[in-house]
């Protein structure tokens, strides 16, 4: 039982709703004591005051009659609660009335021009000295009755009185400082604590299901900080949704594709036997175009094969040779060339004959297909333009390159050029073939860059390692 009352109160402790509760009532209790000193050094204050009147009133009644009788004069005095009364009047110090004093004087207090610090000072003295000390106090007469008032007065029950006084003061400000650190904890939890608890709850409730569009917040709060926290997660858990289900979607898509290629790879196997007869016609048209249709078909089956394996997660590694590269971008080249149609599409390449590259061809050749037919639709797009494709052999690295002179990358497309699904530029492309040539890119241990994109065109980098190391990317 013990253990478990223990738990408790640590974990309110701990809980922002106990801290709160705490922090307040600490610091309305230390704004209570800043308030009870000067408190303290005003009754101080004004208890003199209150003797150096009742003892001018009892001087008075001297000034009336010259003749007092002495049991009198001693009530007079034990009214005041003083021993002696000083009274100045016309630059005439008088003794007005006195009494036997049990010790000597040992302080004196002019409460005519004392300052704030001063009786803040002379308060808390006071109250830390507990002898009982016979002080001189001087003060301005009520009513401008003369010149000034001294009266002789023992400490004891003005200290008694300061302890009576502060000991209410005390009991007041405890009092107070938990009836406002009550309103002001159960404000809080209102106006804070609440909202913040219930967008706990929403993050709880969509952690459990977070496909389930319904269970994203729906921003309510009136405190601005709050709302716009609410409105922050309900962003993050919006593209998060999406994300989810386009991942969903990406992995149904993914079956059928590698279903489909499968039987595509059968259809196109097929195809090849057939190539091997259109080979042997004796028609010179037919000889010109065999190859590149033998070239087209092999190339389709291979990437029918490469389908399959990236439909199992795994790209297959490249098989690195020797690769003339002139040969291998003539091939790209002449293959877009089909495409352009009607369109004022003009190819360069400016390759080197006998520049090789060490790349796996197959791969390689999805790579600069993919730049040139990326630039080849983007130029088509603007009525026309040029690509071209420029090679160049360092000490370290080869590097590609293939330019356009098109519009440029539109911003949205460049923030996630190399994302699947996010990085097409072009209006109804998938975002796909950079990402797949990124990926063939980096398995070479090199790197596919945006070198530079502007109105005037947009540019391509491939740049493949001489070296086993790889390009170091940044």
């Amino acid at each position: 039982m013990a253990l478990r009352n223990f738990r408790g109160r640590a974990l309110m402790f701990n809980s922002l709703s106990g801290r709160l509760l705490i922090l307040t009532t600490v610091f309305v209790m230390i704004a209570e004591v800043l308030i009870f000193v000067p408190s303290i050094a005003r009754f101080r204050e004004d208890y003199m005051l209150n003797r150096l009147e009742r003892a001018q009133i009892a001087s008075l009644a001297l000034l009336a009659d010259d003749m007092l009788d002495p049991a009198l004069e001693a009530e007079l005095l034990e009214n005041a609660q003083v021993f002696n009364v000083v009274l100045r009047r016309d630059e005439v110090r008088q003794l007005m009335l006195s009494s036997p004093m049990p010790q000597m004087i040992t302080q004196t207090y002019d409460l005519r021009d004392a300052s704030a610090f001063v009786l803040v000072r002379d308060a808390m003295m006071r109250m830390l000295n507990t002898e009982n000390q016979v002080i001189r106090v001087i003060g301005a007469p009520v009513k401008e009755a003369g010149l000034l008032i001294e009266i002789t007065m023992e400490t004891a029950p003005l200290r008694m009185a300061m302890i009576d006084y502060g000991l209410r003061i005390l009991v007041l400000s405890a009092v107070i400082s938990v009836v406002t650190a009550v309103l002001l904890f159960l404000a809080l939890r209102a106006l804070l604590l609440k909202p913040i608890k219930r967008v706990v709850g929403h993050m709880q409730r969509y952690a459990e299901a977070p496909e389930d569009a319904r269970r994203i917040i729906s921003p309510s709060a009136g405190i601005t900080e709050l709302r716009e926290a609410e409105e922050a997660l309900r962003t993050l858990q919006t593209d998060l949704t999406q994300a989810l289900k386009q991942k969903e979607r990406l992995a149904q898509l993914g079956t059928a594709v590698s279903k489909i290629s499968h039987d595509l790879r059968n259809i196109m196997t097929s195809a090849q036997l057939f190539t091997d007869r259109i080979e042997m016609s004796e028609d010179p048209i037919v000889k010109r175009m065999a190859p590149k249709l033998v070239g087209s078909i092999t190339r389709a089956v291979h990437l029918c094969e490469s389908t399959l394996a990236f439909g199992k997660a795994e790209e297959p590694g490249p098989t690195l040779t020797m690769v003339r590269l002139a040969e291998l971008t003539e091939d790209v080249v002449g293959a877009e060339q089909l495409a352009v149609g009607a369109h004022e599409v003009r190819f360069k390449c400016d390759v080197p004959p006998d520049l090789s590259v060490r790349a796996d061809p197959e791969q390689l050749y999805r790579v600069l297909s993919n730049l040139v037919r990326n630039a080849r639709q983007a130029l088509m797009a603007a009525q026309g333009g040029d690509i071209a494709i420029t090679a160049q052999e360092t000490t370290t690295a080869w590097i590609i390159e293939v330019s356009d002179t098109g519009p440029g990358l539109p911003p949205k497309a460049q923030a996630h050029l190399f994302t699947p699904f996010q990085g097409g530029a072009r209006k109804g492309g998938s975002g796909l073939g950079l990402a797949i040539a990124a990926e063939l890119v980096k398995g070479h241990g090199g790197q596919l860059a945006l070198a530079e994109t502007s109105s005037q065109g947009t540019t391509f980098r491939v740049s493949l390692p001489k070296g086993d190391g790889a390009i170091q990317i940044g």
